[in-house]
């Protein structure tokens, strides 16, 4: 367990903080932004749960990343240690029991919006890398292989392309879709009219995008309503040949009911970038080790599979957005600021 200190003397009215799940890009990141806000700020490496909770004892602030464990359990130890306020880093915020939060008076704050092109360019990137067999080429040529057998794609020109979810993040992914040519049909829960017109997309019911799209992108938070928002039943309504391509969180998908669809053929291909027990997988080296995830294991044999993990987020622009809103919000909480990215328990029950 590697730990850097960063809270010497004379650096300002900022706040100790123990800033969990780190890897260098975020430290460089944080670091960056923090030479405007002066926090002293702890890194640790492991991801915070029950286990690693009593290392930010003494702490008035927690600084958490999405795949952390911040349940009721660790909360409690949090709080017991001085921790008043967890800083989610994130856009979700999945991984905190906001109710047992707000028994303990504790607040949480999240990155609403750090770089929705980061996202919804990685999105396509997959998309294009399916569907035009780029892993398998790039593997063949190192071989020596220039055989093109088994790598005809499709033009994304004239097709279909379903868009689950149009906020920032989903807008992008239309707008580029759009840009190759394709038809782009749009789900959400509040229809924006002015964009319908403006970009020239179409608003339709979730069974209409799974009946004609040629290619499904997901782009919603995770709730209680859009857990395994794609199961068995939405999988079979789908066009046959669907490319399937989810950024957003993984439990949007039952992985089980994928690999079945994978396996009958009725889906053309998958891209990933979340998987729904990525938690102590993802952002982990895990090569010299045995796969324990069976489901995990058996997505990634299938050719036209193709899994990212969790890096849709990471360019320059997005983690720079990422480490500005989270200190900014601790500099908020310090001086009694009203918290404009706080997320309530009681605005997650009114959603469901």
């Amino acid at each position: 367990m590697a730990r850097g200190e960063d809270d010497s003397p004379g650096r300002g009215a900022g706040m100790r903080v123990a800033v969990f799940d780190t890897h260098r890009y975020d430290r460089d990141a944080l670091e960056a932004a923090n030479a405007r806000f002066g926090h002293a700020l702890t890194y640790f490496e492991p991801r915070l749960t029950l286990q690693t909770a009593p290392l930010a004892e003494g702490f008035p602030a927690v600084c958490s990343f999405v795949n952390d464990k911040v349940d009721a359990a660790t909360l409690e130890v949090l709080h017991a240690g001085g921790v008043r306020l967890v800083a989610a880093r994130s856009a979700g915020y999945n991984h905190v029991d906001l109710e047992a939060a707000r028994r303990l008076d504790m607040r949480v704050t999240r990155v609403p919006e750090y770089s929705p092109h980061a996202v919804a360019e990685h999105a396509v990137a997959l998309v294009l890398s399916l569907n035009r067999h780029i892993p398998r080429a790039f593997s063949r040529v190192r071989d020596w292989n220039f055989s093109l057998d088994g790598l005809v794609g499709f033009d994304l020109a004239g097709k279909t392309v379903g868009v689950v979810g149009t906020g920032r993040i989903g807008r992008v992914a239309a707008r580029i879709f759009k840009g190759f040519g394709c038809n782009v049909l749009c789900c959400d829960v509040a229809p924006d009219a002015a964009f319908e017109r403006e970009l020239g997309v179409r608003y339709a019911p979730l069974d209409t995008l799974f009946a004609e799209s040629d290619i499904l992108s997901l782009h919603v938070p995770l709730t209680p309503g859009t857990r395994h928002l794609v199961d068995a039943a939405a999988l079979a309504r789908m066009k046959r040949g669907v490319v399937l391509v989810n950024t957003g969180r993984g439990a949007l998908i039952d992985s089980k009911a994928l690999v079945a669809a994978l396996k009958s053929g009725h889906i053309g291909g998958a891209g990933l970038d979340v998987y729904e027990e990525e938690e102590g997988v993802f952002f982990q080296d895990l090569s010299g080790q045995v796969l324990q995830d069976d489901v995990l294991a058996r997505l990634l044999t299938f050719p036209n599979v193709l899994v990212t993990s969790h890096q849709a987020f990471l360019t320059h622009e997005a983690l720079a957005n990422i480490a500005e809103t989270t200190l900014a919000s601790l500099q908020a909480f310090e001086r009694g600021e009203p918290l404009v990215n706080e997320v309530r328990a009681e605005q997650v029950l009114r959603a469901r």
